[in-house]
Parts: structure tokens; sequence; C-alpha cells
């Protein structure tokens, strides 16, 4: 285990507790929703995006604990966001994060159902989770970011554009605006939700992170691309190969494989600039780590 994949693992130990609580009991009768929504919501994963959260937060200058809130949200939609992914109707993947996924081992009703009450949770978790760190102004920027970047705007627009173009030949310039919307806006969010614990919008610091979260968004799904070419299903914990089998568009199907490598690099490099300017300004040094997670991670 490297030294950040032990930064990462004492941070989902200290994290997923806070995680797990904000589901609750679920009226009766809604049990098996409950037991599939937690099923889905504590099957590992890495949880980069929640420490995103507070790594925009410490390189904006944040001390305080007021990262842990929009932290859970963004963790909360990425979670829906991976349920409906793998449905029939989407991908049809059966493995996630190295198990059945949600509607496999439930049911697909249960499953859709499980994913939309985890959508509304984040939002319910941003308007109303007890922090005496966050005011109704802090809580608002977020709710509004998170909206954009996980509706039709973001990660929504990009799952439509994702799936219309499966089986076409499209442009890489296509390509990559659908992955800023459907992979890069959440990454790009989580940064700027972390910086929006202490700035306003019309921050400098703001506009910098989002413009670094873009980058590391891009680089995120280029990485991606090219483990499902080279990766292993049992370390990468859903099938490998399943971009090819649903014969979708990739980086190293439209660059070649050493090409999408090199661009990786390149945009590795150029996230590295972005975070020099903020030096001085507060604590870069959890978001250069997972900078470098990002390109070497195996899965």
């Amino acid at each position: 285990m490297s030294s950040f994949e032990a930064i990462l693992e004492a941070f989902k130990t200290s994290f997923e507790p806070d995680l797990r609580r904000v589901i609750g009991t679920l009226p009766q009768g809604a049990e098996r929703l409950e037991e599939a929504t937690v099923y889905s919501l504590m099957a590992g994963g890495k949880r980069l995006r929640p420490m995103l959260v507070k790594a925009g937060a410490r390189a904006a200058g944040c001390e305080q604990q007021s990262w842990l809130t929009p932290a859970i949200a963004v963790e909360l939609v990425h979670t829906y966001s991976l349920i409906h992914d793998d449905l029939p109707a989407m991908d049809d993947d059966h493995l996630r994060r190295g198990q059945p996924t949600c509607h496999v081992a439930f049911d697909e009703a249960t499953a859709i159902l499980a994913a939309d009450g985890l959508q509304a949770a984040a939002f319910d978790c941003l308007a109303n989770r007890e922090d005496v760190s966050l005011s109704n102004r802090h809580r608002l920027h977020m709710v509004a970011l998170l909206a954009r970047a996980s509706g039709l705007y973001g990660m929504v627009a990009g799952q439509a554009i994702d799936e219309a173009s499966a089986g076409k030949i499209i442009t890489l310039a296509q390509l990559e605006q659908m992955h800023r919307l459907k992979t890069g806006a959440l990454i790009k969010a989580s940064l700027g939700l972390g910086c929006l614990c202490t700035e306003s919008p019309e921050s400098p610091v703001y506009q910098q992170l989002l413009n670094i979260g873009e980058l590391l968004g891009l680089a995120f799904q280029v990485v991606d691309d090219i483990l499902d070419v080279e990766g292993d299903t049992h370390i990468l914990g859903k099938p490998q190969g399943s971009d090819l089998h649903h014969n979708k568009n990739t980086y190293p199907s439209l660059m070649g494989l050493d090409a999408a490598k090199d661009y990786a690099r390149t945009l590795k490099e150029r996230v590295d600039g972005q975070i020099a300017r903020l030096e001085g300004i507060g604590d870069v040094e959890l978001l250069k780590q997972i900078t470098e997670y990002v390109l070497i991670r195996d899965h």
C-alpha cells in the first residue's frame, strides 16, 4: 500500500460512519429499499470525491470541518449515479465495487428507487444537516453548484450524450465535451463545494479550483478508459473491457492507447501548474496527492 493509499484508507475510516448515519430508518414497509440504499452507499469505493471536497476546502484556507456536509452530499449523488449507470437500460453491468450491482442484488425497481432516494438525500443533507460552521448562504451556494453539476447541464446530460453516441463515430472534441459533463462535472463540483465552505462564488480562488477540477476530471476519465483496456477485473471491481463490450467511444479507441497515456500526463502537468498558483493561499498538499493518485491508480 502506497503512502497515499494509507491516507485514503484513513479518510474512509473516519468519513464512512458519518456517511452511513445520513441514511436513517425508513418508514415501515420500506425495509427492502433501506437495505438496498445502504448496500450501495456502503459498498466501498475510493471516496475520492468527498476527499476532493476536503482538499478544496483546505486549498481555500478553510481549517474547519465544514467540508464534511458537502462531502457527504457529493458521495450520495455519486452513488445514485452509479446505480443508474449500471441499470439494464444503461450499461447493464452486473459488478460494481467488487460485488453484484444494486439491481442484481435486489431488483430493478428497488435499485431505481434507491438511487432516486440517494439523490434527494444529498440535497436534504446540504439543506438540513446540523453543522454550525455552515451558514444558510453557504448552503444555498452549495445546493446550486451540486444541482447544476449533477443535473441536466452536467452529469445527466453527459450520460445522455454517452447513450446517444454509443456505436457512432464521434470526434475527440465531442468525447471531451461528453466527459466534461458525465465525469468531470461532479469532480469539478467537489473542489468547488470545498471552496464554498469559506469563499464566495465570486472569489478568484473558487474559479481557480473549478479550473483545476475540470482538468482533473478529464484526467480521471482518460485513466479510467485506459484501465478499461489494461486493468484487471478483480482489482477494478467492475468488468474489464466493458466499454469495448458496449461499443463506447473512449480515449484509447479514438487516440490510441499510447497517445491516451501521453494525454493523461499532459493533463496532470496542467493541473500541477494550476495548483502552484494556489500556493500560499491554503494547504494544497492533499490536492497534490490526489492529483498524483489519479494518474497512477490501478482501479
